[in-house]
């Protein structure tokens, strides 16, 4: 009877792993191999290719599924399997018992014809009985055998006798091509009758190229083992062969040659051939193949088929991505270790293997938090396989694989250290040449070129260095250059096609994207370049009609664009749209590719739009974007990458694909910094704070994901404190400048010298050490920020894509040097340097402008240096065509707009006649219009237009330009809607101190110089009291507007509702307080601000409320002169002026003999001790200032009446009200008029208005006469408040609390200050002058500030009595804010208010408290209006005492109605 033998050809991998051929590497082909075995190559799959800003492309290509090979059992046949670990499910019915391994039979029968079957599942010839004959087929998958020579007519082949036909030696070629796992060893199982028998397992090396068994065959199964084996491993190839063929292709030495599996480009053994002997059956020989008789049981039957379903199972499941086949996998794997106990001398290759299957789960389903369980498996499997056990090499290198892949998502250095060490020892103890030792150093050269990142399975074209050391699933075999041996390994598979082969062109195409990968890592550029023309000839390859054409369209594509992104020609960005374009049109509706290829378009688009600023390339760019995003919907994996369209959209798609990665999802981080980059760029473009703000909230959370050593903490540190640079520019913050600078000197530290970022982060943390110099002037800033420019431009050379923003940024700083200390070797480099960064921003670059803008700026200093007209010819000529550059609203027009202003400046001052045609002749005009314009760029950001205006203020004075009021009146109504945003009276203080103080008095002073009077009280009003008009704004009453519908209603409503949240005081953070949570609130309260404003804005429309809230005009001021005229004294150093405000006369101004310089010597004579230097000064008061404005208050005030002063700037600090010429015969003020102060015009406004009341009043006393932290009591006290008591009326007129000594704490006395309405304190004051608002009075435990008092609504409080010390004496940095313990309570409401200038005797508190109180309410009435008069009165009392020194009878003062 003829038998036929099925032959398995298994390659048992010493190890578990899933590395790819990465770690494997093409056997060169022998030296004259029988026939071109087949070449290993490998269709590549869709990727995702990482894109410039955050935005991926899709590289397309095929994968196709490989289809399952079915095997029946044959009885009476033999078959030839060549296998290794990747491949299909072995199941149950093919694992066969040993049986006999030599073919024994009388050879009777006919030869038979090879037959050819065309199943898909290409299951073997089935089952015919076949007597006297016997058949071999060489199958796999769709493919037939390659045997031209021997397809041989029907025949017989007579053996005379009983002969044996043995196998004395096989030869195999080229097994490691297209391997995916790491192999340990091969070998030939051959099959017949059931009987089985295997060769001996021989290890492979990189450069061997056949592999021969010609000793004794060993019958043992093949594995992933070199030590006690467990299961065959995975089925490479299966045959069936006829012994007549066997030994025909014997004697001939003709081998067998395989092709690739269909789906598949590159496979392993690509020829097969053996060498067979006849012999009669009584010999012997030792070649002579023996029966395999291992003992067997059912328990160790049940492991090796869980064994070998698991490896099949997990083949099948790298190919389909089906995750039930990778569950089944592990399920068989955990049953397989359940069956080995402890003491088992197969648990270590079980645990290998279920370890395998789970870490493979984890990168499928990112389950990255359970990477812990499959490396505890290694872990134990290592430590079951001893110093000397065979694959105790092969389970460390999976361990410090996973030890990297858990160390790129959490960041933990022990296993970075761990996973070091454990590929130290591989190295040191592999065989050079084997594929562990490669593999280990691989690993290592990895993850020290790229020491952090991940990919899992699912994402393969992600830029995360660290997955070239994980294992990874078949597809990514093509796409994954940081294998870097794959590539030497489809070189080598190229030689072995030519040019008419089918899978060259899948080769090219696989060999073209590593190329390109590889370029990304390395910026090789002959790399780029390789790749682009293996590219051009796969497509080729690719005629029109042809299956794989949109996919090496796409991939032609993909390439271009990535070398138009490196050197920025042009021809490659077009030629990759129009390739771009044509895949497309290979997908219509309904192609599963559709939605990629629309995206990848879209990007490019999109990149030419932002090259060009073609409108349509844009409009094109969202409608694919839009097409591409309906075709993933919610759910889709592909749905978070987040494409983008316009601003608003792209920010609310990135908002989705953010919620898509929630805390804890592995690429959380990447969304974080997506959203911030997106609102970033909304920022720059429209200015919105809000945008800003929670840009930098989102980088802090992104951070706080990339701990120490974090492959994207670099990363992530640029990005905040570039964010923070932003708003740093943007609002002037000194700590957003300080942290941002700390930042990037960590991320610089994480780029040593080599990093591939090094030279932005060199760029990075100098741009911030020169912005730092610039707002603080420290040298070693600015030296230290050009020697980091210098070596940064050193790594950025000729070609590379930084180049120009390297020589531009170093050009600004040798110029900014130049300005600082004047060598002209600075000035000229820095010209040099911009034209060489010009050169390389042709028309159409995007920062074109910019370049244009700075070497023209560079140009125009030259010419201030040297006089050469050209240099500011040209440097006209550069800014204009910038100018024209930009879009509407670009924010960079604003320093254009300055720019030209100064080079037109320049023109004037030279008096060159050499204006562009169309232009104003005039140069001093055309540059106040650039000023103007450029207070006007919107979207530059209200601190940028601020201080626009102000230059626009400073040139327009300093020229006397007829523009310089309207700078003046844009520049306050800037300061005040900066002022608006921010969050608290104290912040406000702060920020007010870095804008000009004398900024309203210089517009009113220019005003007056203009002879506009009007206007001058309107931009005093308006530029004045800052603060406390923004509180009084928030505080607003709109009773009328009841009156108005129900729209009206509801405005009221949210108007009220708004400004109370924005009238709360800002939660307090104490030390240690989150910056995110500090930020967060400011966020907040803008956000809250943009509400009000769009409320106030929609309030008014409606009628009767148009000016609701806007500086009021001159005709609304004039009536807080209802009751006598207001004298406002202005205070600049152009002029000194009084300005008369009647009731319902024009306003007079009056020039003052005196100017600013003398008023403040003035100041300071005042702070003198003794009464004759305190009369002299008292005296020049009268003459400077006083007596003038007497003299024309004739026609306005009788004598006798009342007048307010409203000092403005060093006026707040002079006692006007105690002027006199102190002279027998000669006047004083108080003889004269009764004199009372207000702050503003408007304050006093909204203390004349009144309320009803009803008796009794409500009179609280509030007396602390030993406050927290004094030791020595004012004896005074309690003795003032009962004389208080005693003067004031009794019951039912008046309801008198009194509260002193342990009951006047700071709740008690804010409780009777919320309910009276008519207090007098009698306690230590203090004036903060640090920080005005911590100005207090000193209760028992703790202070009651003026800010406390900011927080309370006293609209409805008359009259407050503040016996203190230092009561009406404001910030003298700040004058016209008016920050005190009087002025802060009349803008809370009270009407009438009594003040001290300065320290007060206790001796004169009692004389002054019983005259002023007898003649406030003597006759039984209490009325506020009377405070005033009272207070003259008792104040001239004082005068006949002569025991009362001067000082201490003037300094009281009144303010209010």
């Amino acid at each position: 009877m003829a038998r036929c033998r099925r032959i398995t050809f298994e390659s048992p991998s010493s190890s578990e792993s899933d590395s790819e051929s990465g770690f494997s590497s093409p056997s060169s082909p022998s030296a004259t191999p029988p026939a071109p075995p087949a070449a290993p190559v490998e269709k590549s799959a869709p990727s995702t290719e990482p894109l410039k800003d955050g935005k991926r492309k899709r590289t397309s290509s095929n994968s196709d599924n490989d289809n399952k090979t079915n095997a029946s059992k044959r009885p009476r046949s033999q078959t030839m399997d060549v296998s290794k670990g990747n491949e299909e499910p072995s199941y149950p019915e093919h694992i066969q018992d040993p049986g006999e391994t030599y073919l024994s039979g009388v050879q009777q029968g006919k030869k038979r014809k090879r037959e050819s079957s065309d199943n898909d599942n290409d299951n073997p010839t089935k089952g015919s009985k076949r007597s006297q004959s016997g058949k071999m087929d060489v199958s796999k998958d769709n493919e037939e055998p390659d045997y031209p020579e021997h397809a041989q007519g029907p025949g017989e082949t007579h053996l005379s006798g009983v002969q044996q036909v043995v196998i004395t030696a096989i030869h195999a070629t080229d097994l490691t091509l297209g391997l995916r796992r790491i192999p340990s060893g091969f070998h030939v199982v051959v099959n017949a009758d059931g009987a089985k028998c295997q060769t001996s397992n021989k290890t492979v090396h990189i450069d061997q190229a056949v592999v021969e068994w010609n000793d004794r065959i060993l019958f043992v199964y093949a594995s992933f083992e070199l030590g006690p084996m467990l299961g065959h491993g995975e089925l490479l190839r299966t045959f069936e062969i006829s012994v007549g063929e066997l030994l025909d292709r014997s004697e001939k030495s003709n081998p067998m040659i395989f092709q690739p599996k269909q789906q598949e480009v590159a496979s392993p053994c690509t020829s097969l051939l053996m060498t067979v002997e006849r012999r009669l059956s009584a010999e012997n020989d030792a070649a002579v193949l023996c029966p395999l008789t291992t003992l067997t049981s059912s328990d160790v039957d049940a492991l090796i088929l869980r064994t070998n379903a698991g490896h099949g199972l997990l083949a099948r499941y790298r190919r389909t991505q089906n995750s039930s086949d990778l569950d089944q996998c592990i399920n068989h794997f955990e049953r397989a270790s359940d069956l080995c106990p402890m003491d088992h001398p197969c648990r270590p290759a079980a645990l290998f293997n279920l370890a395998t299957a789970k870490l493979v789960s984890c990168q499928a389903d990112r389950r990255y938090l359970d990477l812990d369980i499959p490396i505890t498996l290694f872990e134990e499997a290592l430590d079951l396989r001893p110093i000397g056990h065979p694959d105790r090499t092969v389970t460390q290198l999976h361990l410090a694989i996973s030890l990297l892949s858990r160390f790129a998502q959490r960041g933990f250095q022990t296993d970075a250290d761990a996973a070091k060490g454990l590929l130290g020892k591989v190295v040191d103890v592999c065989h050079a040449k084997s594929h562990i030792h490669r593999a280990a150093l691989l690993a290592i050269e990895t993850s020290a070129l790229h020491p952090y990142g991940n990919i899992d399975a699912n994402d393969v074209g992600q830029e995360r260095p660290a997955a070239s050391m994980l294992p990874l699933s078949p597809n990514q075999l093509a796409h994954l250059a940081e294998q870097y041996e794959v590539i030497s390994l489809h070189y080598d598979a190229l030689g072995y096609y030519n040019t008419m082969h089918a899978y060259r062109g899948q080769l090219l195409n696989n060999l073209g994207v590593m190329l390109g990968t590889r370029f990304g890592r390395r910026g090789n550029d002959e790399d780029l370049d390789r790749a682009i023309a293996l590219h051009r000839e796969a497509l080729a390859l690719c005629p029109v009609g042809h299956t794989d054409r949109s996919s090496s369209l796409n991939n032609l594509a993909n390439r271009l664009s990535t070398r138009f992104s490196h050197r920025g020609n042009d021809g490659d960005l077009d030629e990759g749209i129009a390739l771009h374009r044509e895949a497309l049109a290979l997908c219509p509706v309904g192609h599963t590719d559709r939605s990629k290829s629309l995206n990848n378009l879209a990007v490019e688009l999109s990149t030419r739009f932002s090259h060009r600023g073609n409108d349509g390339d844009l409009d094109e760019g969202i409608a694919l974007h839009r097409e591409a995003l309906a075709l993933c919907p919610v759910g889709h994996t592909d749905r978070s990458m987040g494409n983008d369209g316009d601003l608003d959209e792209g920010i609310a798609l990135h908002r989705e694909a953010l919620a898509l990665r929630p805390v804890g999802h592995t690429d959380r981080s990447g969304s974080l910094n997506n959203l911030a980059n997106e609102l970033s760029t909304r920022f720059s473009h429209r200015g919105n704070d809000g945008d800003l703000d929670e840009g930098i909230a989102l980088e802090r959370e992104a951070l706080a994901l990339c701990p120490v050593g974090h492959t994207d903490r670099s990363k992530s540190l640029n990005n905040l404190a570039n964010e923070l640079s932003t708003r740093f520019s943007h609002r002037g913050n000194d700590g957003d400048l300080d942290e941002g600078i700390a930042l990037h000197r960590e991320a610089l530290a994480l780029c040593p010298v080599g990093h591939t970022d090094r030279s932005k982060s060199l760029n990075n943390l100098a741009n911030r050490l020169s912005t730092r110099f610039s707002h603080r002037g420290n040298d070693g800033d600015l030296d230290e920020g050009i020697a980091l420019h210098r070596e940064a431009l050193a790594l950025r050379p000729v070609g590379h894509t930084d180049r120009s923003s390297s020589l531009n940024n170093l050009a600004n700083r040798l110029s900014t040097r130049f300005s600082h200390r004047g060598n002209d070797g600075d000035l000229d480099e820095g010209i040099a340097l911009h034209r060489e960064a010009l050169a390389l921003r042709p028309v159409g670059h995007t920062d074109r402008s910019s370049s244009l803008n700075n070497l023209a700026n560079q140009l125009s200093t030259r010419f201030d240096q040297r006089r050469n007209r050209e240099d500011l010819d040209e440097s006209r000529e550069n800014l204009c065509c910038a100018l024209t550059l930009l879009t509407q609203h670009d924010p960079r027009q604003l320093n254009l707009h300055l720019s030209l202003a100064d080079v037109h400046l320049s023109f004037h001052h030279s008096r060159l006649d050499s204006i562009s045609p169309g232009e104003d002749p005039d140069s001093l005009t055309v540059s106040m219009h650039h000023l103007k314009a450029a207070a006007n760029v919107v979207s530059a950001g209200l601190r940028p237009r601020l201080g626009a205006s102000l230059r626009w203020i400073h040139c327009a004075s300093q020229y006397s330009h007829c523009t310089e009021l309207e700078a003046y009146a844009t520049s306050m109504q800037f300061l005040d809607a900066f002022m608006s945003a921010t969050a608290s009276v104290s912040s406000r203080h702060s920020a007010m101190k870095e804008f000009p103080r004398t900024l309203a008095v210089d517009a009113a002073s220019c005003a007056l110089r203009s002879g506009d009077v009007y206007r001058a009280v309107e931009l005093l009003e308006q530029g004045r009291t800052l603060i406390w008009t923004q509180m009084a704004r928030l505080r607003t009453p709109l009773d009328s507007l009841e009156t108005h519908g129900d729209h009206a209603v509801a405005l009221m409503k949210k108007f009220r509702d708004l400004s109370s949240l924005l009238d709360k005081p800002p939660a307090s953070n104490p030390e240690g307080t989150a910056k995110v949570s500090v930020e967060a609130e400011a966020a907040r309260y803008r956000r809250l601000v943009e509400e009000w404003n769009r409320a106030v804005e929609e309030i008014r429309k409606i009628e009767g409320f148009s000016r609701f809230l806007l500086p009021p005009l001159f005709s609304d001021l004039q009536d807080a002169a209802r009751d006598g005229p207001i004298i406002v004294l202005v205070a600049s150093k152009s002029s000194c002026d009084a300005i008369i405000v009647p009731h319902s006369q024009p306003p007079t101004s009056i020039k003052l003999p005196t100017s600013f310089e003398k008023l403040q010597t003035l100041v300071v004579k005042l702070q003198r001790t003794g009464e004759p230097a305190l009369k002299k000064a008292l005296m020049e008061l009268w003459d400077d200032v006083v007596r003038p404005v007497v003299d024309n208050l004739g026609g306005f005030a009788q004598r006798g009446s009342r007048i307010w002063w409203c000092p403005t700037s060093v006026f707040n600090s002079l006692p006007l009200h105690a002027a006199g010429a102190y002279r027998p015969g000669e006047p004083l003020l108080s003889y004269l008029y009764i004199s009372s102060y207000t702050p503003s015009l408007a304050a006093l406004i909204k203390a004349r208005k009144s309320y009803d009341r009803s008796l009794p009043v409500p009179f609280a006393a509030i007396g602390q006469n030993l406050p927290a932290g004094h030791s020595v009591p004012l004896d005074g006290v309690e003795p003032e408040l009962d004389l208080v008591r005693s003067l004031i009326p009794p019951p039912p007129t008046v309801s008198f609390t009194k509260i002193t000594s342990d009951d006047a704490t700071k709740s008690r006395a804010l409780r009777a200050l919320r309910d009276n309405t008519w207090l007098h304190f009698a306690c230590h004051g203090t004036q903060n002058y640090k920080e005005p608002f911590k100005s207090a009075f000193l209760m028992r435990d703790q202070p009651l500030s003026l800010f406390d008092i900011t927080q309370m609504d006293l609209s409805r409080h008359e009259f407050v009595f503040l016996s203190a010390c230092d009561t009406a004496v404001g910030d003298r940095s700040m004058p016209d804010e008016a920050i005190h313990l009087a002025a802060g309570l009349q803008f809370a409401g009270v009407q009438s208010v009594v003040g001290t200038l300065w320290k007060v005797n206790d001796s004169t508190v009692e004389h002054l408290v019983k005259a002023f109180y007898r003649n406030l309410c003597g006759d039984g009435k209490m009325n506020s209006k009377r405070t005033a008069r009272a207070l003259h009165r008792a104040v001239q009392s004082l005068a006949s005492d002569k025991s009362i020194p001067l000082e201490q009878r003037i300094l009281f003062i009144h303010i209010g109605i």
